[in-house]
């Protein structure tokens, strides 16, 4: 990952009263990106899944308290980034509720806010001192979704690889950081083959006609393709494994 691409986004999600006394979810996806209008999802940072401790009185109340919560752990972590020499622009923070994200932007005055004045006053403080933008996408473009609902087997399956980190990806990163402090090209290659021989689904290696490549480093591309292949996705293989 290059510098220009450490800067932190975030996405925002509250379900209400999915829990038990009247409680709501929130939950939070954190991820390095591009200095993008619409950052795309390029290094995962930290996953939130919180049970909002106070009844919340509507969908819109619970959103804005979401919102709160996953601002107030992108403080930290904006500060870290900057210690760390990567300058942020206003962190982008999606939302899926139209309504929270009104209120905050100012676009709509809710007349009985007395409840939440505190939390939304200031996430509009904040957007104002340029540490966020706050926007709206659809639900299904939302990645804090997943943290907040309860999904069938075949969502975690299909979903997983983007909060999971494939033990192959790992070794080609460690490979090609091999290459150049000077290991061979070569050895390296070998290497990832054995890997994707051994843990690649078959027909993965067929359709790419690299099973059998030792040479070169060309393939590592090609791996990087197969590992966002839908069938790969969606079918159980042993090749996913947790990273941070």
């Amino acid at each position: 990952m290059n510098a220009s691409e450490m800067i932190l986004a975030a996405h925002s999600d509250a379900s209400y009263l999915s829990e038990p006394q009247g409680r709501s979810r929130a939950g939070g996806h954190f991820f390095l990106s591009s200095n993008a209008e619409i950052p795309p999802n390029i290094g995962v940072v930290l996953n939130i899944a919180h049970i909002i401790k106070h009844v919340m009185s509507s969908a819109t109340e619970a959103e804005l308290r979401a919102l709160y919560i996953m601002a107030r752990e992108a403080i930290y972590i904006r500060i870290i980034l900057e210690e760390m020499g990567h300058k942020q622009p206003p962190t982008p923070l999606q939302t899926d509720n139209s309504m929270a994200d009104g209120v905050v932007n100012g676009k709509i005055q809710p007349k009985r806010t007395k409840a939440m004045d505190m939390r939304f006053h200031w996430l509009r403080d904040r957007e104002c001192q340029e540490q966020f933008r706050i926007y709206w996408r659809p639900g299904k473009l939302n990645y804090a979704d997943y943290w907040t609902k309860h999904h069938p087997a075949k969502h975690h399956k299909n979903i997983r690889n983007e909060f999971l980190t494939p033990m192959i990806m790992l070794e080609m990163l460690r490979q090609e950081l091999a290459i150049k402090h000077g290991t061979s090209a070569a050895a390296a290659a070998t290497s990832i083959a054995r890997i994707m021989e051994t843990q690649l689904p078959p027909k993965i290696t067929e359709h790419l006609n690299i099973g059998s490549s030792r040479e070169g480093v060309m393939i590592l591309p090609y791996l990087r393709y197969a590992l966002r292949r839908t069938d790969l996705e969606r079918e159980p293989h042993n090749i996913v494994a947790g990273c941070g």
